[in-house]
């Protein structure tokens, strides 16, 4: 039972995520747009969610605040509140005590603090709520005589609200569930205007079961949440007791005009009620139970669904029939709609690593197909690896997703900054869409943080200084990704006050990070601002400005095998640009030979392979450069940088690769064609080694290495700097 209970919450806590990040965008929205309905209705439904989400798994601390916030946004629906910034603060706070709240029995941390901050939110709630109306005493009347009320009566009372038929199973108390806990819980979504209490199946005194329930209830309940949300209160009672939940009478247009603007869809007609809010799921089921059992005796056919719909109080006649009209103008194309998966993360990566180890399988297979030269077997591996590469590439675009969510979290903090610095800033977000491998968006938060903090914080001026210099009064902050090269690359930009290099430069000079008089280019003297400590800003404030951001910001993106790079113009603005792999499992390589070793270099980065010339070769023992079709070409030679035996061969070849728009040759000794690599991580005794970023373990068991083409060309320019 225990670990039941730990499941759901953890499952609670993944989907009150979703809940938070919805309240967060739509509190953003409402900040400039606050007269937006739909925005408001879908930050009351998120708050909703939370709160009853909570009350179903004891989470009460969370169920009673979130029900506060409920109702301050409840009265914001009504159009008894109106959207301003100080409700907005205020509401913000609150969603983040809710996270706080949510994560605490994660933590196992008491928090006297937080419940202190608790109280502070709770005055400013109350102020909103204002007196609290002494609670309306509920009606209870007792009907010994009848199992149900008729028809005409159900309907005179309470025509405009929804009408709730209960009747609790008897092993509901067995079960450890309270009956008058659920119609509590009703009490907390809205008003309850009359209860009726049906007693006609209590036994005699002498055949009572203590542990057994025999009441059942009529309800006529007055609210403004959907059917789905109603009958969700008695979801863990629901397959044990018979529930009938009748709309109000003022639901039937709504109910008609949404199943009527429904898209053109083949749907039967149950369906058609679930979508257009009519019926439940639960009631469509037991309806369709219910006609599996009944038949027309006359006609020797199942007695329409409808029919049962009405008969069981399920659904208004009216509605009913608007549905078997949308049905009649149904075309009879399928709409194919897309559906999602939750995948616990760790059984994704452990199909990645299966399909991992099938290609280096496939290799092995492969290889004996080519050793053993027999015409039908080599017809069979490729056949296999044509099927290998489908599954890999099916498989890692399950791990891709789109980078907007991590993009629309910075929202929040570029809005704080902008509050607390008296500053006006839009951040601007493109290329939300672009897709990246889940594990490089996990690690890539940090590092954007920092940016955008930096950006918005010490990059952007304050309104009266940009007006005076001639910029808009608000400030823009950019958000770019998109795929370059087999690379993704995320740009932060901004068009504050930009870097000055003299003070980047004197900074560096008295931190003896440089020497006096050094001459540094240009992009050599931005990526000083990365080194550990450095730090241009006059003041520290709670955002930035310790020097303690950009290298870390270096370090997490070199980690994933990419590189950050800064451009920035004094007075225009500073652009950061990050390039990163589009996944850090398995990619398409070719393999080149040098000395005695084997070497992978990424597929997408390789523009051509060429031979050399006797010409060319005896330009490159002198030059740095070879002349290709009259381009200047800047080359490494692999054997030198990577200490290699050397081989005597009559012909050398050169690869050219391409990174961030500037070509590059790799001189090898041998080309060997192109791999599917999958990629190991290095030993910590080799993960220092420049140029390097990870093995691959071949068909014949031998491992080649992974050629790392930005940190491979940026160690060898140091190196070549150093000789200077």
């Amino acid at each position: 039972m225990d670990l039941d209970l730990d499941i759901t919450r953890k499952v609670f806590i993944s989907e009150s995520a979703d809940s938070l990040q919805e309240m967060e965008s739509a509190l953003l929205v409402l900040e400039g747009n606050p007269q937006d309905e739909a925005t408001i209705n879908a930050l009351f439904r998120a708050a909703h969610t939370i709160k009853g989400s909570a009350g179903i798994i004891g989470l009460d601390m969370v169920e009673k605040f979130t029900h506060k916030v409920e109702s301050v946004l409840e009265k914001v629906r009504q159009g008894e509140l109106k959207i301003d910034n100080e409700l907005i603060d205020l509401l913000l706070k609150c969603r983040d005590h809710i996270t706080s709240l949510i994560e605490l029995p994660e933590r196992s941390e008491t928090g006297p603090s937080s419940i202190e901050f608790e109280k502070v939110l709770t005055v400013q709630l109350e102020r909103y709520l204002g007196l609290k109306p002494q609670e309306k005493p509920i009606e209870i009347t007792q009907v010994d005589d009848k199992a149900d009320l008729p028809t005409q009566q159900l309907q005179c009372i309470g025509a405009d609200t929804w009408h709730i038929s209960l009747r609790f199973g008897k092993d509901v108390l067995r079960s450890g569930m309270d009956p008058l806990s659920f119609i509590n819980y009703l009490t907390r979504m809205g008003e309850i205007i009359y209860i009726t209490t049906l007693t006609e199946k209590i036994p005699m005194i002498s055949e009572i079961d203590p542990e057994s329930c025999y009441l059942g209830f009529e309800i006529d309940f007055k609210c403004d949440f959907l059917k789905k949300d109603i009958e969700d209160v008695f979801e863990f009672v629901r397959e044990d007791c018979d529930i009938h939940i009748l709309p109000p009478h003022s639901k039937i247009e709504d109910y008609v005009k949404f199943i009527n603007n429904l898209p053109e869809d083949p749907l039967r007609l149950g369906e058609l009620l679930v979508k257009g809010g009519a019926l439940t799921e639960a009631e469509l089921e037991e309806a369709l139970k219910l006609q599996s059992r009944s038949e027309d005796k006359e006609a020797h056919k199942l007695v329409p669904l409808g029919e049962i719909l009405v008969k069981e109080r399920m659904v208004h006649p009216e509605v009913v029939s608007a549905a078997v009209e949308k049905q009649k103008k149904a075309i009879e194309v399928k709409s194919h709609e897309a559906s999602t998966l939750k995948i616990d993360a760790n059984k994704l990566d452990m199909l990645i690593n299966t399909v991992g180890e099938l290609v280096i399988a496939y290799a092995n297979v492969a290889q004996h197909s080519n050793r053993i030269k027999d015409s039908g077997l080599f017809e069979s591996v490729s056949v296999m690896s044509r099927l290998v590469e489908d599954i890999r590439d099916n498989a890692m675009t399950i791990r891709m997703v789109p980078i907007a969510e991590t993009f629309n979290k910075f929202n929040r903090i570029v809005r704080d900054i902008s509050k607390d610095f008296g500053k006006e800033i839009d951040l601007v977000i493109n290329g939300g869409d672009t897709e990246l491998d889940k594990t490089v968006i996990e690690k890539i938060g940090d590092p954007l943080m920092h940016l955008v903090r930096n950006a918005a914080d010490h990059g952007i001026e304050i309104p009266e200084v940009r007006e005076s210099i001639g910029k808009p009064r608000r400030g823009t902050i950019l958000l770019n990704a998109y795929h370059d090269a087999g690379s993704i690359v995320i740009e932060v930009v901004d068009d504050g006050k930009g870097l000055a290099k003299d003070k980047i430069l004197q900074k560096a000079i008295d931190r003896g990070l440089i020497t006096q008089g050094v001459n540094l280019s240009e992009s050599e003297i931005f990526r000083l601002v990365f080194e550990p400590g450095f730090s241009t800003a006059e003041k520290v404030t709670k955002f930035s400005g310790r020097g303690v951001g950009m290298d870390v910001v270096r370090k997490n993106i070199e980690a994933l095998r990419g590189n950050v790079g800064m451009k920035s113009q004094e007075g225009k603005g500073t652009t950061v640009q990050i390039r990163l792999p589009l996944t850090l499992a398995i990619i398409d390589g070719f393999m080149v030979g040098v000395g005695d070793s084997r070497y992978v270099i990424p597929l997408d980065m390789i523009v051509e392979c060429v031979e050399l010339s006797d010409s060319a070769r005896n330009e490159a023992l002198t030059k740095k450069y070879i002349n290709l079709r009259g381009e200047v070409l800047p080359f490494i030679r692999l054997r030198d940088f990577f200490n290699e035996r050397k081989i005597d061969l009559k012909f050398e070849n050169i690869v050219i690769v391409q990174y961030g728009g500037n070509k590059t040759g790799l001189i090898v000794d041998e080309l060997f064609g192109e791999v599917q690599a999958v990629i190991k991580s290095l030993s910590k005794i080799f993960r220092q080694i420049e140029g390097i970023s990870g093995a691959t373990i071949l068909g014949d068991g031998t491992v080649a290495l992974i050629i790392d083409v930005p940190h491979l060309v940026h160690s060898f320019e140091k190196e070549e700097l150093g000789k200077k």
